[in-house]
């Protein structure tokens, strides 16, 4: 059972909604907390609120697209606490389109920020937690890393790639003493469909019948909170996928019958070759 009392987390996407409510989670158990954001007054708020919990809070502005940043952002850590034990890997922005149609810079785009994003706090906080004795990695994917939607291809690619890469590393860092958890959310009450207004080739349009449709869906989605005490839990019991929505579970069914009607083919078609 991971213990949280006196520890370090740094979590990007910290200003607000998930990054910003495992952050008071944490900081609930007795955990002090680095938060990271790009949005500096956001942060500042965050700050404010956060302190209530009576644990030591800390902020870095950081862009998690720019290895740089995390380097300064993790060095920013190891100052203010002198350790850190948690990193979670919240930040990630949303866009769509139809294949052919995807900007390239934009693709660019939510790749650096959901994948590399992701890798960079990884490969530069891996050492740090090591250092400190252990501790755990959340990775921040999603319902659209475990089933694809018809327009969502770039969000889609950057999830599922943040699955197969946690699935890795949760290999690779048990010896260390460090769990890897993928939080896997679907609707939450977040803001990340605003992110599409930061994409290079121009932001999103707000009377979009698709933007509107989008912001409704999200607007009724779970309430951050309720995930956050769910991630602690499940970083405490070492769970691998922390799902937040028992009604996708038949994504999960559906993806898995495609997958064994398609093996099943597979076994005819080589047995019968095999038989020849």
């Amino acid at each position: 059972m991971t213990e949280f009392k006196n520890k370090t987390a740094f979590i990007t996407g910290g200003a607000s909604g998930i990054g910003l409510e495992i952050a008071r989670s944490l900081a609930l158990r007795g955990t002090n907390i680095m938060l990271a954001d790009i949005n500096e007054s956001e942060l500042a708020n965050a700050k404010s609120d956060l302190a209530k919990t009576g644990r030591q809070i800390e902020t870095v502005v950081c862009d998690v697209a720019d290895e740089a940043a995390v380097r300064a952002a993790a060095a920013a850590t190891e100052a203010a606490f002198g350790n850190v034990h948690f990193l979670v890997n919240n930040a990630g922005v949303a866009i769509g389109g139809q294949a052919g149609s995807v900007n390239l810079d934009d693709w660019r785009w939510i790749v650096d920020i959901n994948l590399m994003g992701v890798a960079y706090g990884v490969e530069i906080f891996t050492p740090l937690i090591k250092a400190s004795g252990g501790g755990h990695i959340v990775n921040v994917a999603s319902m659209a890393g475990h089933w694809a939607s018809p327009g969502m291809s770039p969000y889609n690619a950057t999830k599922f790639a943040v699955v197969g890469y946690s699935e890795g590393i949760r290999h690779e860092l048990a010896p260390h003493k460090i769990g890897v958890s993928i939080l896997c959310p679907a609707w939450v009450k977040t803001d990340i469909h605003r992110s599409a207004f930061g994409r290079p080739s121009g932001g999103a349009d707000e009377s979009d019948p698709q933007f509107e449709t989008m912001s409704k869906v999200i607007d009724s989605g779970l309430d951050p909170k309720l995930v956050a005490e769910w991630t602690a839990d499940s970083i405490a019991a070492n769970r691998l996928y922390i799902f937040t929505h028992p009604e996708m579970r038949v994504a999960i069914d559906g993806r898995r019958d495609l997958i064994q009607a398609d093996y099943e083919a597979c076994d005819a078609h080589f047995t019968a070759a095999s038989d020849t």
